[in-house]
């Protein structure tokens, strides 16, 4: 018989024990809203007090955790439901935005506590402008008081960099346009960000995001027209954004235009559809000659892929710009339109560094097929150049200036001498030697013998 005890079964594996740092902590905002409270109603309306309690409170409380009720308490007293309406079974503070006084003073007092605030806690740069992008989805929950009020604070934080301007894609909501909510709300959002700045810092921050030209979209699509637009904010006190946003339509436009013609050019239309359509275009759009100019310009270049090499791509452009110097014609009846166009061609070959040494070429060219005269070239010449390559394109055209003032008076329209001085001579040796009596007609022959 076996003395030994007979072992007992035991159960096997391996058992894990949960660190204390790697335990989920519930999400309870509970706590954290009541000591917010509890500290925004020690302090009162004392903003500086309030600055001072939040920049102290970062280092107690979980800021990073509770990032979105820390500021729906700043703003509406309380946390927000959806919809914008406060939680009843929350704490609550009467000290927040939406009880402050309803005046530009007081909002940046509470701009200032925001931005000390996110100075401080740099992490909760992110939850603030999701936070506003979140109001703004809430506005038909708040009373037209409280829009106000966020609607200046909104303009004041815009103004000074505290937020980007993409949170105004909230106010694109259909039922916010739908019922006005939008417009009115950027009313006062536009007012209070042109007072703390301009109109030019509008502008740049709405370009930086894309948001430039779609201004229009604040109204339904039956009222989304520039004329609407205007009246609405001119009424309101904002003339300076209607035009701005008039601007940026005819902009717009003249991008359309543009790449419509190009398409047209690319495809080979005739000239004569292609100057009847432009002419149409330019009525609709109530732009100038000078403006077309530019536009038709730019179009021309970019129908074509142009040579790299600089050599290959002066014989190149002149080739092409000969092709469609009919168009450039019929939109440069006017001494300012041909200006607009060589300061165009300056400005190109300046940008295009391929096109430097085409650039007396091209307007030789232009000049030769009637569509700029020698005043215009004149003018540009002596003063209403661009600083833009200006020492290299004037000695371009130094002996073509030269030449045209001290051609005749009342001579038929002259053209550029192959080689200054020496063709010029043939030209009047020529015209001596009874050869020719036209000065056009002499040049012609001088280019076949000199």
């Amino acid at each position: 018989m076996n003395n030994q005890k007979q072992q007992k079964p035991t159960l096997t594996g391996q058992r894990f024990k949960t660190r204390k740092r790697d335990e989920k902590e519930r999400f309870d905002p509970t706590q954290f809203q009541e000591s917010i409270v509890q500290g925004l109603n020690q302090t009162g309306t004392d903003l500086e007090a309030v600055a001072k309690f939040l920049d102290a409170s970062g280092a107690k409380l979980d800021y990073r955790r509770y990032a979105e009720t820390l500021f729906d308490i700043l703003v509406a007293g309380g946390m927000l439901a959806p919809g914008g309406t406060l939680s009843d079974d929350m704490t609550r503070t009467e000290f927040c935005l939406f009880t402050a006084q309803e005046d530009l003073e007081t909002m940046q007092a509470y701009a200032q506590v925001f931005n000390k605030l996110i100075r401080r806690y740099k992490y909760l740069e992110k939850g603030f402008e999701e936070e506003i992008k979140k109001l703004l989805l809430f506005l038909k929950g708040f009373t037209e008081s409280e829009r106000n009020k966020l609607a200046m604070l909104t303009g004041i934080l815009l103004a000074n960099g505290n937020i980007s301007a993409s949170i105004l894609s909230s106010l694109y909501n259909e039922n916010l346009v739908k019922e006005g909510v939008s417009a009115a709300f950027a009313v006062k959002l536009f007012k209070s960000w042109i007072n703390e700045k301009d109109i030019n810092s509008v502008a740049a921050s709405l370009r930086k995001v894309g948001m430039d030209n779609r201004l229009m979209e604040l109204f339904p699509a039956n009222k989304r027209s520039c004329e609407h637009f205007s009246k609405y904010f001119t009424d309101a006190g904002l003339k300076e954004l209607s035009d701005f946003a008039r601007n940026q339509q005819s902009i717009g436009a003249r991008k359309e235009l543009q790449k419509e013609l190009q398409e047209q050019m690319s495809r080979g239309d005739p000239q004569k559809e292609i100057i009847a359509f432009t002419r149409e275009e330019m009525k609709k759009a109530n732009l100038s000659e000078q403006a077309m100019i530019g536009i038709i310009w730019t179009s021309v270049m970019s129908s074509v892929e142009w040579n790299k090499k600089e050599e290959l791509v002066t014989e190149q452009a002149i080739k092409h710009l000969k092709q469609y110097s009919p168009l450039l014609k019929a939109f440069t009846s006017q001494g300012l339109s041909e200006l607009s166009l060589l300061l165009k061609i300056q400005e190109y070959c300046y940008d295009n560094i391929h096109f430097m040494k085409a650039f007396q070429k091209i307007v030789v060219l232009l000049y030769k097929a009637d569509v700029l005269s020698e005043e215009a070239i004149l003018k540009w010449y002596t003063e209403a150049h661009l600083a833009k390559g200006k020492s290299v394109f004037l000695e371009q055209m130094k002996k073509f200036v030269e030449w045209l003032k001290n051609a005749e008076e009342g001579k038929q329209k002259k053209t550029l001498p192959a080689s200054g001085s020496k063709c010029l001579r043939s030209i009047f040796v020529l015209v001596a030697a009874g050869k020719t009596r036209n000065f056009a007609a002499a040049f012609e022959v001088c280019q076949q013998t000199v």
